[in-house]
């Protein structure tokens, strides 16, 4: 993953200091679970998808807290320390957006070249 320089406007509503200490006291909770057990044995990275120890992965929320995102199985997910920093407050949708740009940019480029090429210099 790459670091990114990007601007992200947050909802009070989602920031307010007791919904997200009740979010982190709900997550807290789900560590204790079987199912919290179960995916740091498996040992996978959700973003990068390599192989760590147990104790080497966090719990992520994909969606953030400070987003909108609650503490609830279909929203947390095992993380490295790596990608769990480099990811911030980002949203699944930010990182495919950010690809889809590159990927057009590299189209326009090579759309660029292609058309100079015939050209006579």
């Amino acid at each position: 993953m790459t670091k990114r320089n990007t601007h992200i406007e947050l909802d009070s509503t989602h920031t307010d200091p007791a919904r997200i200490k009740r979010e982190r006291e709900k997550a807290r909770k789900l560590r204790n679970t079987n199912w919290w057990r179960t995916l740091l044995q498996k040992g996978i990275c959700h973003y990068c998808e390599k192989r760590f120890a147990a104790k080497d992965l966090t719990m992520d929320h994909v969606i953030p807290l400070a987003r909108g995102g609650t503490s609830t199985p279909g929203n947390i997910v095992p993380a490295c320390r790596s990608c769990n920093q480099d990811k911030k407050l980002e949203l699944p949708v930010d990182r495919l957006f950010e690809q889809l740009q590159a990927e057009r940019a590299a189209r326009s480029e090579n759309d660029d070249d292609d058309s100079s090429e015939g050209d006579p210099a």
